[in-house]
């Protein structure tokens, strides 16, 4: 059980990480590092400044109490015993010095750690082992430490319970320079603890304010930085995105013309059978006729009553269905006219065979541009459904609508008649329609709404 939470804290913590933003992330790790460098920093600048103030301290007493605890122990020390006098004299004179109400108790140092005086007559005459503060005095240095662990010699003196300042001044034979001893001096000193506490506070609120300080402008900065990064990225993901759609849509309007392009070369092929098959129904069987008449007549035979007539009309009725088959292929100029003169030139062209009146409603915005094949496909597909509405509803109610802009066109041809079956398969040009459409990658439907039947195209510009 316990594994499983750890798990999905640990999960948790992981999409956390992954989900944050950059300035999150530097705010958490930013936050860390500073506060690690502000401890340490402000535990090295507290503690250096309590050196520092202790070392002065201790300097300035040292040299004070020098004035009189040297005349005292180079006089009054013969050799290296304890001097019943030397601490016979200092307790005369230490009760007199300013510093009296302050010093705790005193130790006079001999060599090898043997202790020659003291305010405590217990500890005269023992040897001790040399602290690292009583080396440094006879080294030659001034040497004190605040507060700190009591050792043997020491320990009446810590018993009290006061804030002491340990100081183990050298003592110089005058002539010489020679050190004899090593004065020891326990100082109460409760205002150095409190300037100590005081310079910590201020040594810390120093380095907590400037790392604070520090830490929030390079957050703004980074903050900053971090929305921008964030602005850019969703702007990337949004022109991905798009890319991804576009070429999704590229995708399906590819494979869209290449199954146009497949059925309108299967189109075409049937179209050339249709106008094959027409040739051969009629022009051609008409003129069979006429060709085997004149023949008979070549051959010398005279002609019967109204066989000249009957091979008059043959040809007529050839030429006629000539004309209006290569009126069906035949495409007028387009090249130069308007989006909405198409429409109006194949109703037209329409009207002039057929005597049926056609509603024609131009609500386009603008002359959108027009390629060739475009053109075209806007004369056929208005011609076709034209001719589909007269065959299939008799011409009823017919109307042509272009709707669009600079950017899309949108064609509708409607009539009022039943419509097609609902297994009614679409014919070859309804198919060859759909291919045009499609190849130049618009869509295409036909749909009852409203009582009416409705042929559209839609394509882009």
């Amino acid at each position: 059980m316990s594994q499983r939470v750890g798990m999905k804290q640990s999960f948790s913590a992981t999409r956390f990480w992954r989900d944050a933003s950059l300035s999150t992330r530097f705010a958490v790790v930013g936050g860390v590092v500073l506060a690690i460098f502000m401890g340490l920093a402000g535990w090295l600048l507290a503690d250096r400044i309590r050196q520092v103030v202790i070392r002065n301290t201790a300097t300035a007493a040292a040299f004070y109490m020098d004035s009189f605890l040297h005349p005292l122990v180079e006089d009054y020390i013969p050799g290296t015993q304890p001097s019943p006098a030397m601490r016979r004299a200092l307790s005369e004179v230490l009760p007199a010095t300013g510093m009296a109400e302050r010093i705790v108790s005193y130790k006079v140092w001999g060599k090898g750690g043997l202790v020659i005086a003291a305010s405590n007559a217990d500890l005269m005459g023992r040897n001790f082992p040399p602290s690292h503060e009583l080396s440094r005095a006879w080294a030659g240095q001034i040497a004190a430490i605040f507060e700190d662990d009591a050792e043997e010699e020491d320990r009446s003196e810590h018993a009290l319970g006061l804030p002491l300042l340990e100081i183990y001044s050298p003592i110089r034979a005058d002539w010489t320079g020679e050190i004899i001893a090593v004065a020891e001096l326990y100082i109460a000193d409760p205002a150095l603890k409190a300037d100590l506490a005081a310079a910590r506070a201020a040594a810390w609120a120093g380095v907590g304010g400037g790392g604070l300080a520090l830490g929030l402008i390079l957050y703004v900065i980074v903050r900053q930085g971090s929305r921008t990064i964030d602005r850019q990225r969703r702007d990337l993901d949004r022109q991905l995105e798009d890319l991804r759609r576009l070429s999704h849509r590229n995708g399906q309007l590819r494979a869209r013309i290449q199954e146009a392009a497949g059925r309108a070369a299967a189109t075409t092929e049937g179209g050339l059978r249709r106008i094959g098959a027409d040739l051969h129904d009629g022009p051609a069987q008409d003129l069979a006729y006429a060709r085997l008449r004149l023949d008979a007549l070549d051959g010398g035979s005279t002609p019967q009553p109204g066989e000249l007539a009957a091979i008059q009309q043959a040809l007529d009725r050839a030429m006629s269905e000539i004309r209006q088959i290569s009126h069906g292929l035949a495409l007028p100029e387009l090249a130069h006219l308007s989006a909405a003169a198409i429409p109006r030139l194949a109703v037209e062209a329409h009207q002039a065979r057929c005597p049926t009146p056609v509603a024609l409603h131009m609500e386009a915005e603008g002359d959108p541009p027009l390629s060739p094949g475009l053109r075209i496909c806007l004369f056929r597909f208005v011609q076709e459904g034209l001719n589909n509405a007269a065959r299939h509803a008799g011409g009823a109610d017919l109307a042509v609508r272009l709707q669009g802009d600079a950017d899309r066109l949108r064609v509708t041809v409607s009539d009022a008649g039943p419509g097609p079956a609902s297994d009614h398969a679409p014919g070859l040009g309804l198919r060859g329609l759909r291919d045009r459409v499609e190849s130049l990658g618009g869509r295409f439907g036909m749909e009852r709404r409203d009582g009416r039947t409705e042929l559209w195209m839609e394509v882009e510009t």
